[in-house]
């Protein structure tokens, strides 16, 4: 049994969903269609059903790429027939239809980009299904710019259904009617949408843009005219909740407290004078048969903030309210640079060129090139194919590097023991999450005159431990001596194919180093400099209590990103190194 709240909760969002397939249908291809994120199961199911009972629908293969979606040459009829023979593709198929993308989260980036291109040139509705776990904040996702061109948000994760008429296989229900009222007519509804976006932190132009279609759609499923002017609050309404309200990057802002009420008049002034009683009204419009007037046009604003928080996903509300909702996370892990390869990676494509010296040949493009040559070039003997060396194509692959976290610890002074202990302890959060993805952490600790490569880089966490366990501190600060040994060491990484980046933690106040005429601090900023001409990723870490503007300028000499933390400890350390570089550790 589920609590009465959610079971409302879920009528609401179920009731929302089944209308947005009628304004669906009556907008067409001008709203580019619907990203529903729900996971496999009933509900989801369910919704599909009601979909396929007032509008055909074409499912997308998972095979299908660029080539597939526009058509083209039918290799096995062209081979037969001796003549260019075209197929058509996948979006001339789906005319009059909707496409259904499952897994929309696992597009390819180029076939995502097909599809927005497909959109902005008026190819049939969408439906994105994305699949992915709502909890997951390293989920897959859909391109942005693919779902900035749904115009319609629909998440049904939090929805619960009767199961016993989903268990006894009953049809699920049509399509919500129009039956709210309608409500009054609003004025200058395009204004009040886009105020409605830029309240809740909307940055992309077209959201409403769409909007403003989505309620024009909305008022011709319920049979009313659609002119601008005319758009009511339950279309309104509807915009909101189906457009702005899933894309709410924040809360808007509270309404302003009205002005105190005017202090009492004192006692010996006299009380103002009450104004004349109005006159009373004239008989030619007491009648019952008389026609009450139409209402003047409404500001809708406040209308929509308040439907388009009733259509925030579930969780979402606390999250903006704690001011933790923003760009969507990137993928953490192995998360090396990309590299262009010819043998080995993710297949990323083909390219003319020769086979040989690791290069594979891509044999059906081969064939695909060289077929429609085939009738001017001259025939062969033997009956096969005229192959050309302008015609041979290898495959591409997209290559994954490992990386490297570097840390470069301060470990002088009299606050080197606390420094230590917690940069040991960040060292073994690391390598505890990076094992399975095949990461390494290395640790260099500069004290006294010189710095020392305390920790190679490994990828094993009892090896950590071991040769961590007797680091000392105490003595100067030869941040110099400490930035060039992290260096080299990130260039040895770099010259293995992996992705280094440097964590350096410090005060950023040297005292030792340099030479004649060199004090320790302008050595320290000459080491500094080389990171940004070598292109070493880096984050500075300033643990002074008290940062100063030395740690400011050596993490601008370094073209790092620059991070305090006056209170070090281990799991601040890990989420500061993780969200400088965009979780790439």
């Amino acid at each position: 049994m589920t609590p009465e709240g959610e079971s409302d909760t879920s009528g609401e969002r179920w009731a929302l969903a089944l209308a947005a397939i009628d304004v669906l249908v009556a907008a067409g291809n001008a709203v580019g269609g619907i990203l529903l994120r729900a996971r496999p199961g009933p509900v989801r199911d369910a919704w599909a059903d009601a979909l396929n009972l007032v509008v055909p629908t074409r499912r997308l293969p998972a095979s299908a790429d660029a080539e597939a979606m526009d058509g083209g040459l039918d290799l096995t009829a062209t081979l037969a027939s001796g003549k260019p023979v075209h197929r058509a593709g996948i979006l001339a198929d789906a005319q009059g239809k909707a496409l259904v993308v499952p897994m929309a989260e696992r597009l390819n980036p180029a076939l995502a980009a097909r599809l927005a291109t497909a959109i902005d040139d008026g190819a049939p509705p969408l439906v994105l299904f994305d699949e992915g776990d709502p909890e997951d904040a390293d989920r897959e996702r859909i391109p942005q710019g693919l779902a900035d061109r749904l115009a319609i948000h629909i998440d049904l994760n939090s929805v619960r259904l009767d199961m016993a008429s989903l268990i006894a296989g009953e049809a699920p229900p049509p399509p919500l009617e129009m039956l709210a009222e309608p409500g009054a007519i609003a004025k200058d509804p395009e204004t009040a949408l886009a105020v409605a976006a830029a309240a809740l932190g909307i940055a992309s132009v077209r959201a409403p843009i769409m909007a403003v279609r989505v309620a024009r759609a909305h008022a011709r499923a319920d049979d009313r005219p659609d002119d601008i002017e005319q758009l009511r609050e339950a279309d309104m309404a509807a915009a909101a909740a189906l457009v702005l309200g899933p894309r709410a990057t924040r809360l808007p802002p509270p309404p302003e407290q009205e002005p105190p009420p005017p202090e009492e008049q004192p006692d010996d002034q006299p009380p103002p004078e009450e104004p004349p009683p109005p006159p009373p009204p004239s008989d030619d419009i007491q009648g019952d048969d008389q026609d009450q007037p139409e209402p003047p046009p409404f500001d809708p604003t406040d209308m929509i903030l308040d439907a388009a928080q009733t259509a925030l996903p579930p969780g979402l509300l606390d999250a903006l309210a704690a001011g933790t909702m923003g760009k969507a996370p990137k993928a953490s892990g192995s998360s090396g640079a990309k590299q262009k390869s010819i043998t080995s990676g993710r297949t990323a494509g083909v390219r003319p060129g020769m086979p040989g010296r690791g290069a594979r040949l891509a044999l059906i493009e081969t064939i695909k090139t060289a077929a429609p040559w085939q009738k001017i070039r001259p025939v062969r003997e033997d009956g096969r194919l005229a192959i050309r060396t302008d015609d041979l194509r290898i495959r591409r692959f997209i290559a994954q590097t490992q990386s490297t976290t570097i840390f470069a610890v301060d470990a002088s002074g009299s606050a080197a023991f606390a420094r230590l202990a917690e940069a040991k302890g960040a060292v073994e959060l690391l390598l505890a999450e990076a094992y399975v993805k095949r990461a390494e952490v290395a640790l260099v600790a500069f004290r006294g005159t010189e710095a020392a490569l305390a920790l190679p880089p490994t990828r094993s966490l009892p090896r950590a431990k071991k040769e961590l366990a007797g680091l000392a501190g105490g003595g100067g600060t030869p941040i110099a001596a400490g930035l060039d040994l992290a260096r080299k060491v990130a260039e040895a990484e770099k010259g293995r194919g992996r992705t280094p980046l440097v964590v350096v933690l410090t005060d950023g106040r040297a005292n030792v180093g340099g030479n004649a005429g060199q004090s320790p601090q302008d050595a320290a900023l000459a080491s500094a400099r080389a990171y940004r001409a070598s292109g070493i990723a880096c984050v500075f870490i300033d643990c002074s209590p008290r940062p100063r503007p030395q740690g400011t300028e050596l993490a601008n000499a370094m073209g790092a990103r620059l991070v305090t933390l006056p209170r070090v400890d281990a799991k601040s350390v890990v989420a500061a190194v993780k969200a400088a570089s965009g979780g790439a550790v």
